[in-house]
């Protein structure tokens, strides 16, 4: 448990919003965790269910790190772009699954590394406070849900891709597979994503995010020895993540594919 993590104290349950959809799929959930001066905060977060859970049965478990521009308070907006997707009555028909969507506070990152730098970039010695906060909440889902622990996915875009490149070579042996979109991570630790499935996007015309985090980052573990899929989209600004999710792409249907072996 990371120190600013000391207890985990609870993990709430509230009554389903009643929005319109995306919102009203998801549950709203408190994660409530003990500071290291020892007071109590709480944070909320979304939580997309299967519609029918069978008795004995366990289910996937999918990690969304939104970007910078959903950053805030009102537990809705990270629910843009893939929960949302995520939420249509056919994707949760095809695709039964625990959807876990946490909302970075406004003015800060999943991980404190600079955005712009053309190159790979050291991880920082401690997960941001945000990102703490994470693995805090999955810590408590994998306890208090029938997850299957072989089935847990981890993807984000922009803000997101960089933290879930963060994540993943923090906490590789916990991800069945990890699709990160236009982000970045440190190439110097590629070697921890070795014999993880790994598929990365970017569109090569990124004015916010250079394409070259996500090249360096493939080209780095391919070097270790791994074998990362890596899809390059030519002419494609920073919204790589339209294209990416989109069933003509497959990506998540080989997420959910993969197994933890």
């Amino acid at each position: 448990m990371h120190p600013a993590l000391l207890v985990l104290l609870a993990l709430e349950t509230a009554a389903v919003d009643q929005s319109p959809s995306p919102a009203a799929q998801y549950q709203v959930r408190n994660y409530v965790y003990a500071t290291a001066d020892g007071k109590t905060q709480t944070v909320a977060f979304r939580l997309l269910t299967p519609e029918r859970i069978e008795p004995g049965k366990k289910y996937p478990l999918v990690i969304f790190l939104h970007g910078a521009g959903e950053r805030g308070s009102d537990n809705v907006s990270q629910l843009k772009y893939f929960p949302e997707w995520m939420a249509a009555p056919e994707m949760r028909a095809k695709y039964p699954c625990f959807l876990l969507a946490p909302q970075c506070p406004a003015n800060e990152k999943w991980v404190d590394s600079p955005w712009d730098k053309k190159h790979s970039q050291p991880m920082p010695k401690e997960p941001s406070e945000s990102m703490k906060q994470v693995i805090g909440m999955i810590d408590g889902l994998l306890k208090s849900e029938p997850i299957d622990t072989h089935r847990v996915y981890l993807t984000g875009l922009s803000m997101g891709g960089y933290g879930s490149w963060d994540l993943a070579e923090r906490m590789p042996e916990r991800f069945a597979a990890v699709a990160p979109l236009c982000g970045g991570g440190d190439d110097t630790k590629a070697d921890r994503l070795v014999g993880i499935p790994l598929w990365a996007f970017h569109g090569d015309a990124d004015p916010a995010v250079p394409v070259e985090r996500s090249r360096e980052m493939i080209a780095a573990i391919k070097k270790a020895g791994g074998q990362p899929k890596y899809t390059e989209l030519p002419g494609v600004g920073h919204d790589c993540w339209t294209t990416a999710y989109k069933d003509s792409t497959g990506l998540i249907a080989w997420m959910f594919e993969q197994v933890k072996k």
